[in-house]
């Protein structure tokens, strides 16, 4: 046994296999100590953890006060023998593996079986034989068929026998031969169900067709990656062969410009009703009174009660939640529009309700245009000039799309000449570094350094997993000034926002590497979700923050655009509670699908009715 001081602490497995040799450890943090124990791989010594155990406790327990004292260094240096108590617990370890007798497997006398007797199988009446059948648990199904109609055949010879003896209990011939009818038709039954098999399921043919996409790619050597792995390099990625048409999805789009967003409106004149609060007898007065009150609704010179306005604003405000607007949100934007309402004079021939939507729809318009507007080329200039790369953090919660609307922003930043550096920070999901990996394949694909003068457009730098996000992210920063990259996109796992150690994780990571943006990645599928997203995110950020001032969140990414038609409420919740503007918009697969807010559009889609 070997005693030394432990200079790091590890975990896991407490065992150690070098060739033939195998080595047992125990630690001891109070004092700093190692309990080392080795032996031959090929001896299978039974006792080695009670022998390391014992040492460990006498050892400790007789130079405790030494410990205390002088400690480990000093006791070390000084004199004390503890051979003799170790060969007596190696002597009482080897006994005690010596006492325990090898187990015996038992006899058939001694097992269950034997203690069945051929009563057990004899039916008395009353009973059901399919009992005995059912409690088995199905093995070989013909086989317990046989055995189950051999115990009724058996049964009615001893009930023969016995009744021939004058025993009352036992069935009589009659009840006998009725079993016997029951359990050949039960069997003939049983033939004829199986007799009558499908022809269809005959002539199915044998294996299973794999299923081919339309925008697959059939060679499977093409999505092999095992064997060009960089992992733990900032190399680029080798050029991957595919169709682009695949990947680009627009060919007559113009490279470079982020085209805003569209939506078609149908803006037909409709004819608005009137909300009045009529009753039958009312209607009954003639149609001069019907007449009246529409043109009272008309007729201009009149000022907005909140009792004119409230029906209205109770059915816009069923409306915007039914358009995935927060409840919260859609209540408070009813309030706004009420109070700036209240008092106004109509115009002539105006509704009360094209007057209330009027208004609310630039209150929304409003939202979606933030004082403080985000223009990433313009900054990546700006920060070109300072001879530094612009960095750009995206974090949200899991499987928003954070990877894949990072790429696309890659590709937009590419083609508008920007080389740009991808830190695969998700060291924690499975996969994370080579969804990144084939991204940025594919992306030189796109634009190959042939194109570009020999200047490779987009490297990933990646460490693996298990490893610390925040340091990796500066690592990449410090590789991307010295390598001359203009932009670092910095990928982080995703995380719930009510998850406090991984929030503490993230703010350090911003707080660490200041980046120049920090990006929401959010998906436009969520209503009263995204408010509790953005909120708990932004008071971790602050909470978890080492700096005076806590960095928050800059900007929103708002993803899955493309599956909600015309509920686009997400994006006014997520503007409405944190002020920032909706950089990005993502709206499909290809790395073309990437877009601008434009707020009239979303706006119209969300008055659309």
């Amino acid at each position: 046994i070997l005693t030394a001081p432990l200079p790091q602490e590890r975990g896991g497995n407490n065992s150690f296999t070098h060739e033939a040799l195998t080595l047992k450890y125990k630690l001891d943090n109070q004092f700093e100590l190692v309990f080392v124990v080795g032996f031959q791989k090929i001896l299978t010594l039974t006792y080695v953890d009670k022998l390391i155990d014992d040492v460990h406790k006498e050892f400790r327990d007789k130079y405790r006060n030494e410990f205390q004292q002088k400690g480990a260094l000093g006791l070390l240096n000084g004199t004390f023998d503890f051979k003799d108590d170790f060969m007596r617990l190696l002597r009482d370890a080897e006994e005690s593996s010596k006492v325990r007798a090898p187990t015996v497997m038992k006899t058939f006398e001694q097992s269950l079986k034997s203690q069945k007797t051929v009563k057990c199988m004899i039916e008395t009446r009353g009973e059901k034989p399919k009992e005995k059948v059912k409690n088995k648990k199905n093995k070989g199904s013909k086989k317990d068929g046989t055995e189950a109609v051999a115990a009724p055949s058996k049964a009615s010879a001893g009930d023969k026998q016995l009744s021939a003896a004058g025993d009352k209990e036992e069935l009589t011939k009659d009840e006998i031969l009725q079993k016997n009818r029951e359990e050949f038709f039960r069997r003939h039954m049983k033939a004829g169900e199986k007799s009558r098999s499908p022809k269809p399921d005959a002539q199915k043919e044998k294996g299973k067709k794999p299923r081919v996409w339309d925008l697959g790619n059939s060679n499977a050597k093409v999505l092999d990656y095992s064997n060009s792995a960089t992992n733990g390099s900032a190399e680029a990625c080798p050029v991957e062969e595919f169709d682009p048409d695949m990947a680009l999805g627009d060919k007559n789009r113009e490279p470079g410009r982020l085209y805003d967003l569209e939506y078609e409106s149908d803006d037909e004149a409709e004819e608005e009703k009137v909300v009045q609060n009529t009753s039958k007898p009312s209607v009954k007065k003639g149609g001069l009174g019907g007449m009246f009150g529409m043109l009272k609704g008309l007729v201009g010179s009149k000022s907005l009660t909140r009792e004119d306005m409230d029906p209205v604003l109770e059915k816009m405000k069923d409306h915007l939640i039914a358009k995935n607007v927060a409840a919260e949100i859609a209540v408070q934007l009813c309030e706004s529009v009420a109070k700036k309402l209240e008092g106004k004079v109509m115009g002539t021939f105006t509704t009360v309700t094209s007057t209330v939507k009027q208004a609310l729809q630039e209150a929304l318009v409003q939202i979606l245009q933030p004082q403080r507007r985000v223009d990433v080329l313009r900054d990546v200039m700006d920060a070109q000039r300072h001879r530094r790369p612009y960095v750009i953090t995206f974090c949200g919660v899991n499987g928003v799309g954070k990877s894949t609307n990072l790429a696309k922003i890659s590709f937009w930043l590419i083609e508008n000449g920007f080389s740009v550096l991808i830190a695969a920070c998700d060291t924690f999901r499975a996969g994370a570094v080579e969804q990144l990996r084939t991204h940025t394949r594919r992306l030189n694909a796109l634009h190959p350094p042939e194109s570009h003068g020999g200047r490779t457009m987009v490297q990933l730098y990646e460490k693996g997993y298990g490893k610390d996000a925040a340091g990796i992210a500066m690592e990449a920063i410090s590789y991307a000034r010295n390598q001359g990259f203009d932009v670092v996109l910095v990928d982080t796992a995703g995380r719930m926002q009510d998850n406090a150690p991984l929030m503490t994780a993230l703010a350090k990571l911003i707080a660490v590497n200041a980046p120049d943006l920090v990006l929401f990645v959010g998906e436009a599928l969520v209503g009263n979700e995204a408010v509790d997203q953005l909120v708990k995110f932004n008071k971790a950020l602050a909470d978890h923050s080492m700096a005076q001032t806590p960095r928050l969140i800059d900007g929103i990414v708002l993803t899955k655009f493309d599956t909600i038609d015309d509920k686009v409420g997400a994006a006014i919740s997520m503007t409405y509670i944190t002020s920032k503007p909706i950089v990005f918009v993502g709206t499909g697969q290809t790395y073309c699908d990437l877009r601008s807010l434009n707020a009239k559009a979303v706006v119209a889609a969300l008055m659309k009715a």
